[in-house]
């Protein structure tokens, strides 16, 4: 199916593998800076070209750690994203470290803020946190419970940015598929990032994928490991499922996905990757890492055959239903996915 989104219409061309710096921000442990370097001219040499962050990892280190390491690479050559929502702000009572997963002094504070004044100020604070002179994309991030502020005066002024040229292109990014078919329906963003919905065990996206049809915006899918269940060959009970520990039933589907993937020659990880791009409206898969090594693992795993069989079988089975992907793809349109 040939069909052409908002984001193809902006001019912007997503690799279908991106690269996610949550982990720049040390989320869950300390990165080096030369490590998050060496993973970002590690992933453009292996040909990805989008780069995603955001303020809230790190409280601004992911970005000002991202921004450094694209200074080293041509920057009409990459796509660039970053999320807005929460302002920096200093903190009046701080007590060493961050609350929030990451592992870094807690010197700043985040405050919500989906206002129009909120989210320019957002974006000038993190041009100036990566040394750009513009971001690609942007996206209102989390704004679940301020939806009403992001849709009346968030979105609009992303809108006004990017009709200046501060910006190219805006959307929302949300752990839910209903509040972001309302954005893409309700304003005129290019956009989505959904997180953890259209993947192996969770597939919840097709009022997502409705509105894209109506409207043409574009989806980015991320968390498509569903916090590490299905990011390895064989998962075990120590895994997490959706930032909790795996419950029993969840690991045993898993592992049965994970013997069917084995029995049509590939990985459960590899099949993770390739599954949300089989949705024509998905642009990119953006994969977190921590280093250059990881990187390399996401390419190799990316770069598997992962055949139209396996899903097929995995439906039957009824392992995975539920969503439109089954009607999705033609023969034609089948190798694209897994480019």
């Amino acid at each position: 199916m040939e069909i052409t989104t908002r984001l193809q219409s902006r001019g912007i061309e997503l690799s279908r593998i991106g690269l996610g710096t949550a982990p720049f921000g040390n989320l869950y442990r300390e990165v080096g800076d030369d490590g998050a370097a060496e993973a970002v001219v590690t992933a453009f040499e292996g040909g990805i070209r989008y780069f995603d962050t955001a303020p809230h990892y790190g409280l601004g280190l992911s970005e000002r750690r991202l921004g450094r390491a694209l200074q080293q690479l041509p920057r009409d050559e990459v796509v660039v994203s970053t999320k807005v929502g929460r302002l920096l702000r200093p903190n009046p009572d701080a007590r060493g470290r961050d609350s929030d997963l990451f592992e870094v002094p807690d010197d700043l504070v985040r405050v919500w803020d989906f206002s129009a004044a909120g989210v320019r100020r957002s974006v000038e604070e993190s041009l100036e946190r990566m040394g750009l002179d513009r971001i690609d994309i942007v996206y209102l991030h989390d704004c679940d419970d301020h939806l009403e502020q992001a849709l009346t005066e968030g979105g609009p002024e992303l809108s006004r940015m990017r009709d200046e040229g501060l910006i190219r292109a805006w959307g929302a990014g949300m752990n839910q598929a209903p509040a972001l078919a309302r954005i893409a329906r309700e304003t005129d963003a290019d956009v989505m990032m959904m997180a953890g919905r259209h993947t192996l065990l969770r597939q919840e996206g097709d009022e997502l994928f409705a509105a894209c049809d109506e409207t043409g915006v574009a989806v980015v899918a991320v968390g498509v490991f569903n916090s590490g269940v299905l990011a390895v060959e064989e998962p075990g009970a120590d895994t997490h499922f959706d930032y909790a520990p795996v419950t029993p039933d969840v690991l045993e589907r898993a592992r049965a996905i994970a013997a069917v993937c084995r029995e049509h020659g590939t990985t459960l990880p590899a099949a993770a990757i390739a599954f949300p791009l089989r949705e024509h409206w998905v642009t990119a898969v953006a994969l977190g890492v921590e280093d250059a090594g990881q990187v390399r693992e996401n390419l190799a795993l990316a770069a598997q055959d992962v055949p139209e069989a396996l899903f097929e079988e995995l439906n039957e089975r009824g392992l995975v239903g539920g969503s439109r992907w089954t009607m999705s793809w033609d023969d034609e349109t089948e190798g694209e996915a897994q480019a």
